[in-house]
């Protein structure tokens, strides 16, 4: 075994492990912890048109904030190129993630790129992708056209005034519901709609939200506030557990869980008693998941995240540029995963502080995705 050593943009260094034969890789690959590489959540840019309080709070995302030049960024072949190698590996579904991934020109070409794989690997392969909803209305169409199968919109309350002060850019609730009627009218379902529940802010918009979208084709999933990265001033009484969520709703409108749809999915089911329709909770704070996560995450300049609270990442783009073959980077990616033993939120609720050695900061969410 050798090892690279790969240089991130902050000065450290991580050793990425190719082993010196490169043999081509052999399917399934299994971490420390018995888990496969099953989801791949790629973000394509680390832009983005809102400031969410709990995302991209303005007081540091400001006008002067340093954003990635476009030349650091991986072009769409080199994407395509690394959603192959992950594929070869057993990865079964692709989420493109932001910033606003929709903020990326051209963006209907990558999905073209990534949805040939469904016919060069032979097996299934689910294309999704996540954004704010500010583009989607007139993006829907051609989204599907280029091959997109489903996307998730993020929605954290019915009522104009919380959704604009959470949002901070004067987006209005009307805008994302009409991205979500237009991406249903062109056949990207069912959508998902996920809501950020942080107390104080729109906590009270719980049952508004589930009233919505009850008898309604989409499933909306309440998502604990967590503590990803280290600029929204995350705190423990902040979080509104998912137990509460639950609680409230079915007091109103009496819910019964549904078994998951596959291992690893990150929301438990709930459906509605009367049998109009289903939510989710994502429960990463109060009820950790991470021993079926399946998933790994490429940031937009290529680093490799085997954690969303990760404090660094491994470089493939250097891998990439440098000119080494498809089978170098599938021995790569194998021997990474390998090693992997990310388990952050089930440490985390022993112990919330000190999980981070000094002077190391967890990516932010708008630069990794969700």
């Amino acid at each position: 075994m050798t090892e690279k050593i790969i240089i991130l943009s902050d000065g450290r260094s991580r050793p990425l492990a190719i082993p010196p034969t490169h043999e081509p890789p052999n399917g399934e690959v299994r971490d420390r912890l018995d888990r496969p590489l099953r989801d791949l959540r790629i973000s394509i840019t680390d832009r983005c048109n809102f400031r969410c309080v709990y995302c991209m709070p303005k007081e540091v995302f400001d006008k002067d904030y340093p954003y990635l030049p476009h030349a650091s960024l991986l072009t769409f072949e080199e994407l395509a190129r690394v959603a192959r190698v992950f594929v070869s590996h057993g990865v079964e579904k692709i989420r493109l993630t932001g910033g606003e991934p929709l903020l990326r020109k051209n963006i209907e070409r990558l999905i073209e790129m990534l949805a040939e794989l469904r016919t060069v690997q032979g097996k299934p392969l689910d294309i999704t992708l996540t954004t704010n909803g500010s583009l989607l209305a007139r993006k829907a169409v051609a989204l599907r056209a280029a091959g997109l199968q489903r996307v998730t919109v993020s929605l954290d309350s019915m009522d104009d005034a919380t959704f604009r002060a959470m949002n901070d850019v004067d987006f209005a609730v009307a805008d994302v519901l009409n991205g979500i009627d237009a991406a249903h009218a062109a056949g990207l379902g069912p959508i998902k709609v996920n809501m950020v529940v942080k107390a104080g802010m729109n906590e009270q918009e719980i049952l508004p939200m589930a009233r919505h979208f009850k008898d309604t084709p989409h499933i909306l999933r309440f998502i604990e506030y967590m503590d990803v990265g280290a600029s929204n001033g995350w705190n423990m009484k902040d979080v509104i557990p998912s137990a509460e969520v639950v609680r409230r709703i079915s007091e109103e409108m009496p819910l019964v869980p549904v078994d998951p749809n596959y291992t690893g999915e990150t929301a438990a089911r709930w459906r509605y008693a009367d049998g109009s329709g289903e939510i989710g909770v994502i429960s990463s704070v109060t009820q950790a998941f991470c021993s079926d996560c399946s998933r790994v995450r490429l940031s937009t300049e290529g680093k490799l995240y085997t954690c969303l609270f990760a404090t660094h990442g491994h470089d493939l783009r250097a891998l990439l540029r440098e000119g080494r073959s498809d089978d170098e980077l599938a021995a790569a990616v194998g021997a990474l995963w390998r090693v992997r033993g990310d388990r952050y939120s089930e440490l985390r609720t022993i112990n919330t502080d000190g999980l981070s050695r000094v002077g190391e900061r967890k990516v932010e969410m708008s630069y990794i995705g969700g």
